[in-house]
């Protein structure tokens, strides 16, 4: 399916209010010109979700657990202690170490990692991830449409996690290994001021993404009573 496959068949899903996905991936070059982005990086995707391509990269992002998570530096020293004593998201430092060699992230093998809003993208070349900010009405669409041919228990997970590890480092991961996984992020207090109050994200990796297209008009979202009522509350 083409790009403007998808959109048409999207806006007809979700209604013309919905937000078009981000995808993302790493390339040689950049997409745009991004400044530092000090602090939390999903601060600067809001120019993404705009319809400006935002590039990260080691120098771009102010975070040393964003740098971490992106696959462009290995663990700082100080992130253990950080986020255990400091921001108290997990019991013990130790904890933290567990946690970050349990994802079996790779070192990102390109220097630039790209967000760039679907409308904007020549093609789904590069793409390891989809990124959608969906409100509890586009979620419930997003996750029975991900659940429709998929009776896995993990279908859809929602794990622990910074911003960027459920968003990034977890679909990356998982396209590397043509997995099926959808993952339910944004949970974490530190990025929550970056986003709607309303909003969680849900990100398919691309492996998972090419099946999901195949199957997007078959299932519950087009031409059922039940999901009409709650598309035309979307569309209000």
């Amino acid at each position: 399916m083409e790009i403007q496959d998808f959109i048409r068949n999207f806006r007809e899903a979700f209604g013309s209010h919905a937000p078009l996905p981000l995808l993302f991936g790493y390339s040689e070059q950049p997409l745009a010109e991004t400044d530092k982005i000090g602090g939390c990086f999903f601060k600067g995707l809001q120019a993404a979700r705009d319809g400006t391509p935002v590039s990260l990269s080691v120098d771009v992002i102010g975070c040393g657990g964003g740098k971490l998570y992106t696959g462009f530096s290995d663990m700082p020293e100080r992130v253990p202690g950080f986020v255990s004593l400091k921001e108290k998201y997990k019991k013990t430092p130790e904890m933290v170490v567990d946690y970050v060699q349990s994802l079996e992230m790779k070192r990102a093998q390109k220097p630039f990692l790209n967000f760039v809003r679907i409308d904007r993208a020549a093609s789904f070349e590069g793409t390891e991830g989809v990124l959608f900010y969906a409100v509890p009405d586009m979620l419930a669409g997003l996750c029975g449409w991900a659940f429709y041919d998929n009776n896995l228990p993990d279908a859809v997970v929602s794990l622990f996690g910074s911003g960027c590890s459920t968003v990034v480092s977890m679909t990356v991961v998982e396209n590397e290994r043509k997995g099926h996984r959808c993952f339910l992020g944004l949970f974490d207090p530190s990025v929550r001021p970056w986003v709607g109050k309303n909003e969680l994200s849900f990100t398919i990796p691309f492996s998972r993404f090419v099946t999901m297209m195949d199957s997007m008009r078959d299932c519950f979202l087009f031409g059922t009573h039940a999901w009409e009522k709650v598309k035309n509350r979307l569309e209000e």
